[in-house]
């Protein structure tokens, strides 16, 4: 199955890209894509516990995903 990562800011910057096709087995886990983000280059400023969207939806790492979801990486954000 095919899902979208979207990746933000710091995350978008370190990867060099806003969007990722990810292609996983069937009843993969937020945190397989996690992991396997955490495998391309650049994806060292990803922490393996990042917050994370499903469908705009917040998720936990244990949220299983479908084809077709959007799984968004939000990266830490600071306001002042």
């Amino acid at each position: 199955m095919n899902v979208t990562v979207l990746l933000f800011a710091s995350y978008a910057d370190a990867l060099g890209t806003a969007e990722i096709e990810l292609a996983l087995p069937p009843g993969s886990t937020v945190a397989d894509a996690v992991r396997q983000v955490g495998t391309l280059p650049g994806a060292d400023r990803v922490p393996p516990s990042p917050l994370v969207a499903v469908n705009e939806r917040y998720a936990s790492l244990d949220s299983e995903l479908a084809a077709g979801d959007q799984l968004a990486l939000i990266p830490p954000v600071a306001g002042g």
